[in-house]
């Protein structure tokens, strides 16, 4: 039986393009994820298609990047297929892991995606540091003022009950409390 899976990880995007290329390729049943990052392995269609595989079944992806984001991830689930004896053909790479030169294409294009996802986290973290350094402050907005938990503290100082005060700011006990302990 030939397989295919197709994921994109945003709802506004459609599996459509890539499910009218697997069927095209070939494949008898598509599973597919609407949504889903592919750098979880929590893809209920992913999980169906894997439950569902057999020895001398075939996978096809339209391009490796569907199928998982990282190497160690790629690596793990093409390791599984081939201990299950099943195939696995990615359409954009032209790669079909029956061949010597197939297996070896793959893991050299999964080392150039697990560069690019690296090359991704820095530019990522180098955006970061440069927004701190310009003032930006990451994180929810605090839901009190510094000025509202001075307040807090002498209302409690006077006498009034945790309770009393967070219903007067408006806040949950847990959030005025944490509040007061910083």
């Amino acid at each position: 039986m030939i397989y295919g899976y197709a994921r994109v990880s945003t709802d506004e995007q459609s599996t459509k393009i890539q499910t009218d290329a697997l069927r095209a390729a070939g494949c008898e049943k598509v599973f597919t994820d609407d949504g889903v990052t592919g750098a979880t392995m929590a893809r209920p269609g992913l999980k169906k298609l894997l439950k569902r595989i057999a020895p001398g079944d075939r996978l096809v992806v339209t391009k490796m990047d569907r199928l998982a984001r990282s190497l160690s991830g790629l690596i793990s689930l093409l390791d599984g297929l081939k201990t299950r004896q099943v195939e696995f053909t990615s359409l954009g790479e032209h790669i079909d892991t029956s061949s010597p030169v197939g297996r070896a294409m793959w893991q050299l294009l999964g080392v150039f995606a697990e560069l690019e996802r690296s090359m991704i986290v820095e530019r990522t973290k180098e955006g970061r540091k440069a927004a701190k350094a310009a003032g930006v402050r990451f994180g929810r907005t605090p839901k009190l003022t510094t000025q509202q938990i001075e307040h807090a503290r002498q209302l409690r100082d006077d006498g009034k009950q945790i309770r009393q005060i967070a219903a007067l700011l408006s806040v949950e006990r847990t959030t005025l409390w944490r509040a007061l302990r910083d």
